[in-house]
């Protein structure tokens, strides 16, 4: 018998090979530790910093016979904090779906490389594109931004925000920066790298932008609407992946692309350059939060058309790519057709005149019968 090679399959603590293994497990004892500092009062000042929200602030209201207290979030440097928690929080989910969901179902289905990594990318964002989607609207719906448009604009600056406001942002920040290390983690190709840290970098900005600016009622609007188009993209293409004959979600998701792109600048020029610019608050005071001024509208605006237009310009290339792809697989298609359809001709030129077919004389039922005889 032949003696088999011992190979030491666990790599050396600490080394990279090692983190990206066991990354999760890592930064869910980093997250367990400040979960634990809530329990003993010596650390529980700083741990809440880094788990609850924080920046309340109680509003007494006399509507009707007894006072109703309600309580209202700001921003602040301690969100920092609180943030970076949720970013771990995120790896961690990450990971749980990673390994329980799609890792399974690309046994399954045995995916190229190319394919298995579209399918976990697609699968992530689709998982955090639902989720948002559905707290979003419970959010606009509950504050009846979508019944009633002009509160966009409407009592600006929005300092506070409500809890569900408030903790939606710091889901959303903590989400696009647990994405940077992930592209460690991931393994990410050279060649893609730049592609995802400027799709993450255009979410951190846009986001923190509006979080920063209180403009976060249009931010949460416009995030709801490009959620819902990204998400019908990557569920549709995880049913390409699962059978390629399902393509009619590309066809709807383009359409509502161009018209997600044309609502976001629309609601972006009614509420800022309509707006804010028709406000009685204007003017630049860091106190009070208002940035409503010339040129910080007009910054804003044009970050918001230039992000448009580079979208646009990638679908427009992703479409054309698309179309040759299909138009090149098209002659490949009926090069085989023309081979049968022409081989059937000479067998029909060879067996018969004038395409009937002819008997032959084994084959025919008279001749059977005077064999038989």
């Amino acid at each position: 018998m032949a003696i088999r090679k011992k190979t030491n399959k666990n790599p050396s603590v600490f080394s990279h090979e090692f983190i990206i293994q066991n990354h999760a497990d890592i930064v869910s004892c980093v997250a367990m530790v400040f979960l634990l500092g809530l329990m003993f009062e010596v650390t529980a000042k700083v741990a809440v910093f880094f788990v609850t929200v924080q920046y309340n602030v109680t509003i007494t209201t006399n509507e009707g016979p007894d006072e109703t207290s309600i309580n209202f979030f700001h921003h602040g440097l301690k969100d920092l904090a609180t943030v970076f928690f949720y970013m771990l929080v995120a790896i961690i989910m990450h990971a749980i779906i990673q390994e329980y969901v799609l890792d399974k179902i690309n046994r399954r289905m045995h995916f190229s490389k190319t394919k298995h990594s579209k399918f976990n990318e697609s699968g992530q964002l689709s998982a955090f594109y639902l989720c948002s989607c559905v707290w979003g609207a419970s959010i606009l719906v509950s504050e009846h931004f979508l019944s009633n448009p002009v509160r966009l604009w409407e009592g600006y600056p929005h300092t506070l925000m409500s809890f569900q406001m408030k903790f939606f942002y710091i889901c959303q920040m903590g989400y696009w920066l647990h994405a940077l290390p992930e592209l460690y983690f991931q393994k990410t190709k050279k060649e893609d790298f730049l592609r995802q840290l400027v799709y993450i970098g255009l979410y951190l900005v846009q986001i923190g932008g509006a979080y920063l600016l209180n403009l976060n009622r249009l931010g949460l609007v416009l995030l709801v609407l490009h959620y819902f188009v990204e998400l019908l993209f990557h569920v549709s293409r995880l049913l390409y992946f699962s059978n390629e004959n399902k393509q009619g979600g590309f066809t709807i998701w383009a359409i509502l692309f161009v018209l997600g792109r044309l609502l976001t600048l629309s609601l972006s020029v009614l509420t800022i350059g309509f707006g804010l610019a028709g406000s009685e608050q204007q003017g630049l005071d860091l106190s009070s939060g208002n940035f409503n001024v010339l040129i910080v509208r007009i910054t804003v605006l044009a970050a918001i058309c230039i992000t448009q237009a580079f979208m646009m310009w990638k679908f427009i290339n992703f479409q054309l790519r698309r179309w040759r792809e299909h138009a090149q697989t098209q002659p490949m298609k009926k090069k085989p057709v023309a081979t049968k359809s022409k081989s059937s001709k000479k067998e029909n030129k060879a067996n018969g005149v004038n395409g009937a077919v002819a008997s032959n004389g084994a084959d025919s039922p008279r001749a059977r019968k005077e064999k038989s005889s």
